[in-house]
C-alpha cells in the first residue's frame, strides 16, 4: 500500500510496482522513461527500436504466463502513439492483457486538429480507453486499466497521460492492487452439454487459448480421455493439448493436419472449448449440418458471433471442463464407451498416411534448401520440453503449423485472426524475458524480418538470447516480389551471433549450435536459404 505525496509521473510508476509490473517496455520520449521513474520503482524499463516491437514483447510475456503478467507499455505523444497502434491492435485481437500509458498531447491541445489522440482512435482496439486529465484521478484511473486488462476476456487497457499532467503533485495515495476472477458456468448449461457430449456417437473437442489462460490442460486432457474423443486446437491454442497424444488431432490453420479436418467433419458433436469459433482463414470451420455445436468461453459477445451455436456454456474454460467431468462421472459407470481404440487407430492411420505423402518435401535433399526441410529439422532436433517457438504470418506460418509438434503446455504462441509481418520476434522476446530457461525459437521470412529486422539489437543490447530462424528466400512469399540481404552478417554486425546455411545436411548442426550460443546468452539469427517453395495444401495428395 502507498500513501505519500508525489507528481504523477512517480505515482504511476509506484502503482505499476504495486501491480507486480516487472517490465515497461516502450519507446521515450515519456516521463515514465525519461525521468527514470519506472526503474526507481524497481521495473525493468526496455527501449525497442520501433513501438509495435514493445507491444509484441508485452504481449508474449501475457501468454506465457496464461495472462497473469500484466506489463506495461509507454511511448511518446503524438508520432510514438501513431507507430504503436499495430502492436495494440494485435494484442487485442488476441485477447493478450497489458496496459498501454502513451504520453498525449497537453490538455489544451488535445483536441486541436491534426492532433493524434490516443483517447480517440484507440477505442477500437483496447478494452477501455481513457485519458487522465485530473492528477487526483491517477489511482481510480490505472486501477481500471489493469482490471479490465486482468478479468473477463483479457485485452488491453490504455490510460493517456497529457503531457502537461505527468509533473502534476498529487495528494496521498493509498493504491491496493486489482485482483483477477472467474466466472463458473451455469449448472443447467453444463447439463445440457453433457447430455449431448453423451449422446454423441464421434464427439470432437476444439481448444483455444481460453484453455491456456485458464491453465486448463489436464481436466482438458481428463475431459478428452473420459470421452474418448480426438482434439484439435485453434492456432492460439496450440499446445494446450499434447501432440504426441494419441488422441491429438493438431492444429487448425490455413495448413492443417489431414486427421484434424476429417474428424471435425465426421463429428456428430464439436465441443469448441476457451475459442471463440471466429470465421477466419486460419481456423477450423464447424460443420454446419447434422451436427451439433457446442460453444464454451469466458465472453458472451463470441456466442452465436459467426456461427450458430445449438448449445452455449459461459465461463472459465478449468470450470467448465471440471463442471462437465464431474456431471458425466456422475452419470456413467466405470465402462468405456468402446471407441477409444477405434478412433485412435483411425486418427494415427490418417497421419501416418499424410507424413508419408509429404516426406518428400519434409526430408527434401534439394537446394535451394526446401522450407519444409528446415520446421522437419527444427522439429526433429529440438528438445521439446525445453522450447517455446512460434511463427511468422505468412508462409513461415503455413509450414510450422502442421509440422512443427509440441508436446508441453504454453510450447507454442500462435495466433489466429489478423497477424503483422515480425509479430514473432517481439513474442520470443517477451517469452524468453519471462521464461529464461526456455529456448524460444521463432521464424520468419524476407517481409517479416524487413519489418522488424532492427530490434535484433535489442535482443543483443537487453541480453535476451533468443533464436530467429530467417527463411530467405530472396522474395516476399508469393508475391514474386524481390528482397535481398544477408542477414546472418547483420545479425553478427548487432553482436549476436549470426549463420548462413545452404546445405540441408547441416541444418540441424547448425540449430544445435544456436541453441548452445542461447545457453551462452547470445541471440542467434540462423538463416537458411530456401527455394521458392509456397505450395501449401497439396491438393494433388489429398
Amino acid at each position: 500500500m502507498l500513501a505519500y505525496t508525489m507528481n504523477v509521473t512517480d505515482a504511476i510508476a509506484d502503482i505499476l510496482a504495486e501491480e507486480g509490473v516487472e517490465h515497461l517496455i516502450g519507446f521515450p520520449s515519456n516521463p515514465l522513461f525519461d525521468d527514470n521513474a519506472a526503474e526507481e520503482a524497481g521495473i525493468r524499463s526496455i527501449v525497442v527500436r520501433q513501438e509495435r516491437t514493445g507491444a509484441h514483447m508485452l504481449d508474449g510475456i501475457a501468454r506465457i504466463t496464461s495472462g497473469d503478467q500484466v506489463e506495461a507499455f509507454a511511448c511518446q505523444h503524438g508520432p510514438g502513439t501513431e507507430n504503436s497502434v499495430g502492436g495494440i491492435a494485435q494484442a487485442y485481437a488476441e485477447s493478450a492483457p497489458l496496459v498501454a500509458l502513451p504520453a498525449g498531447y497537453s490538455r489544451a491541445k488535445t483536441n486541436t486538429d491534426p492532433k493524434f489522440s490516443s483517447l480517440v482512435n484507440y477505442q477500437h482496439v483496447t478494452k477501455t480507453t481513457e485519458q487522465l486529465t485530473d492528477p487526483d484521478a491517477v489511482e481510480e484511473t490505472i486501477r481500471r486499466a489493469f482490471q479490465a486488462a486482468r478479468n473477463g476476456r483479457q485485452r488491453p487497457g490504455l490510460v493517456e497521460i497529457p503531457k502537461d499532467v505527468f509533473r502534476k503533485e498529487v495528494g496521498d495515495i493509498d493504491y491496493e492492487p486489482t485482483s483477477s476472477t472467474r466466472s463458473g458456468p451455469d449448472p443447467a448449461a453444463i447439463s445440457d452439454a453433457a447430455d449431448a457430449l453423451l449422446d454423441a456417437d464421434l464427439p470432437v473437442i476444439n481448444a483455444g487459448q481460453g484453455v491456456h489462460y485458464a491453465k486448463a490442460w489436464e481436466p482438458l486432457k481428463e475431459l478428452a480421455e473420459l470421452l474418448e474423443a480426438p482434439v484439435a486446437t485453434t492456432l492460439n491454442g496450440k499446445s494446450a493439448f499434447p501432440e504426441d497424444h494419441p488422441l491429438s488431432l493438431g492444429a487448425g490453420s490455413k495448413s492443417e493436419p489431414r486427421q484434424l479436418n476429417h474428424f471435425v467433419h465426421e463429428a456428430d458433436v464439436l465441443f469448441g472449448i476457451g475459442c471463440s469459433f471466429t470465421k477466419t482463414a486460419y481456423g477450423i470451420t464447424p460443420p454446419t449440418e447434422d451436427n451439433t455445436l457446442i460453444h464454451s468461453t469466458n465472453d458472451p459477445g463470441d456466442v452465436d458471433k459467426d456461427y450458430q451455436s445449438d448449445l452455449a456454456v459461459i465461463g472459465d474454460a478449468k470450470l467448465v471442463l471440471e463442471a462437465l467431468i464431474d456431471e458425466i462421472e456422475g452419470r456413467i459407470d466405470d465402462t468405456d464407451f468402446g471407441r477409444y481404440d477405434e478412433v485412435t487407430s483411425e486418427i494415427a492411420d490418417i497421419e501416418e498416411a499424410w507424413l508419408d505423402d509429404w516426406s518428400d518435401v519434409l526430408e527434401s535433399d534439394e537446394t535451394p534448401i526446401n522450407p519444409y526441410r528446415v520446421v522437419h529439422e527444427l522439429d526433429q532436433t529440438l528438445d521439446k520440453e525445453e522450447v517455446v517457438a512460434t511463427a511468422d504470418a505468412g508462409n513461415a506460418r503455413d509450414f510450422m503449423a502442421p509440422f512443427f509438434n509440441v508436446t508441453e503446455p504454453l510450447s507454442y504462441l500462435g495466433w489466429g485472426k489478423t497477424t503483422q509481418l515480425g509479430y514473432g520476434l517481439g513474442l520470443m522476446m517477451g517469452a524468453r524475458l519471462s521464461k529464461p530457461e526456455k529456448t524460444c525459437v521463432h521464424v520468419m521470412g524476407d517481409g517479416a524480418i524487413g519489418m522488424v529486422g532492427m530490434d535484433f539489437e535489442t535482443a543483443v543490447r537487453e541480453d535476451i538470447p533468443i533464436i530467429a530462424v530467417v527463411l530467405n528466400n530472396f522474395e516476399m512469399a508469393s508475391y514474386d516480389t524481390p528482397f535481398s540481404g544477408n542477414y546472418a552478417e547483420f545479425a553478427e554486425s548487432m553482436g549476436g551471433y549470426g549463420e548462413r546455411v545452404e546445405d540441408p545436411s547441416e541444418i540441424s548442426d547448425a540449430i544445435e549450435r544456436a541453441v548452445q550460443k542461447n545457453e551462452e546468452g547470445t541471440p542467434v539469427l540462423l538463416e537458411f536459404l530456401t527455394a521458392k517453395y509456397t505450395e501449401l495444401s497439396r491438393p494433388d495428395l489429398e
